[in-house]
């Protein structure tokens, strides 16, 4: 076995060592070469589309490490703006919507510039390495026959030294060495010229794919940001109109602001300015129709008409007082003035002092002690605040389910239920 492996080695050191000589006589001038005009046409057809696809395969994977990075990008920039845009504001669900297609279309994208166009570009361009192979092969083989052609015209030169044994075995190798040449060259002859032919075929369905999957993209794309555009626009016309403009504090308390408005409701006693103002002639016509109000109104008024029917007065000031809870406001109305219940919460069946209850859509971490932690799809219920003074704008008090943890939380990080 050691010797069958040396002498393995001794030949193919052998066969390396009368390559390189042949190749230092050939570009000698020593001795010819087979030449090949077709075959080294097809070689150089064959160069060129190696290094057009190598160079399209490289620029085909950095677009598609730019487009996920794009995507990626795209996702985050979205996610911010559904945070920031506020739950109260016009289109609050829909930008959401529109958030959630624009990443399906990304997805889609990719999906298909991977599939579709980088896959079959990778299996195009596996096809080079295995022919260059092929031709470097046909290269050795062809210096092979050369080698043994000179040493076979170089044994017929000299009759008298001509040693007929030798002649014989030269010839055997040159016809093994010819075989082997001309079976790999006619291969090559059949294969180089497919290939090339191959390139336009390719390229087309490449390129039809790829261009298709972009004009989908930006179509439907384009077709969303229409969409954000229009909520956009919504949005600066409602604030134009004052719809989200935040009040001053010299006007009434906001209607987010249950604990002031209660104040107002339950302390409905006027001060002596105000009802002196009610009963001046110039003062505007709009009047606090609450009932004590109501009350001291028709005293007054009596009082000026007619000053010895005070007992008539008593009566009626009495009969106004009985029929004031009739005129009440119901309670359940009182509650959604006060704390402005969203469009679709529900107040039916709650626990004492629940105002409703809300779904947490995104995930917050308290920043300080009096706020409330949550994860995404837990249900809070809304209560009124402990002080007035800590109504803030656009937070809510609650309570969460489960843990019965109380706290301050953003509105916008839930949605009524």
């Amino acid at each position: 076995m050691a010797e069958s492996k040396g002498a393995l080695i001794a030949k193919t050191v052998q066969k390396h060592a009368g390559r390189a000589k042949e190749k230092f006589l050939q570009n000698l001038g020593k001795v010819d070469r087979t030449a090949d005009d077709i075959f080294d046409e097809h070689l150089q057809n064959f160069t060129r589309q190696q290094n057009s696809a190598n160079r399209l395969q490289k620029e085909f994977n950095n677009y598609i490490r730019c487009v996920r990075a794009v995507q990626a990008a795209s996702k985050t920039l979205m996610d911010s703006l559904n945070e920031i845009y506020e739950s109260q504001w016009t289109g609050h669900d829909l930008l959401y919507v529109q958030a959630q297609n624009l990443d399906m279309l990304w997805q889609d994208f990719t999906h298909k510039l991977a599939d579709q166009v980088l896959v079959p570009l990778n299996t195009y361009q596996s096809q080079f390495p295995e022919m260059r192979k092929k031709v470097d092969k046909r290269g050795r083989k062809l210096v092979d026959y050369d080698s043994q052609r000179h040493n076979f015209q170089s044994l017929q030169c000299n009759p008298k030294k001509r040693d007929e044994l030798k002649v014989s075995r030269g010839k055997e190798l040159l016809e093994e060495a010819k075989r082997t040449y001309e079976q790999l060259n006619s291969e090559l002859h059949d294969e180089l010229p497919a290939l090339y032919d191959s390139r336009v075929l390719f390229l087309v369905t490449n390129l039809q794919t790829l261009f298709a999957a972009e004009q989908v993209f930006h179509t439907e794309s384009s077709k969303v940001y229409s969409e954000l555009e229009a909520i956009v626009d919504k949005l600066a016309n409602e604030s134009q109109r004052g719809s989200y403009t935040l009040k001053k504090n010299t006007e009434l308390p906001s209607p987010k602001s249950p604990n002031a408005n209660s104040s107002l409701i339950i302390n409905t006693q006027p001060s002596q300015n105000n009802i002196s103002g009610a009963l001046d002639d110039t003062a505007p016509a709009a009047r606090d129709t609450s009932p004590t109000t109501q009350i001291n109104g028709n005293a007054n008024s009596n009082a000026n008409s007619n000053a010895n029917s005070n007992a008539n007065s008593n009566d009626n000031s009495l009969n106004n007082q009985d029929a004031s809870p009739q005129n009440a406001v119901p309670p359940s109305k009182q509650v959604e003035e006060l704390y402005d219940i969203p469009v679709g919460a529900t107040t039916d069946n709650l626990p004492p002092g629940v105002l409703y209850r809300v779904k947490a859509t995104y995930k917050y971490n308290r920043e300080d002690v009096d706020e409330l932690s949550f994860d995404v799809g837990e249900i809070i219920r809304v209560v009124e605040y402990d002080d007035p003074e800590e109504q803030e704008e656009g937070w809510l008090m609650g309570i969460k389910e489960g843990t019965n943890e109380k706290g301050m939380f953003p509105a916008n990080f839930t949605k009524p239920l």
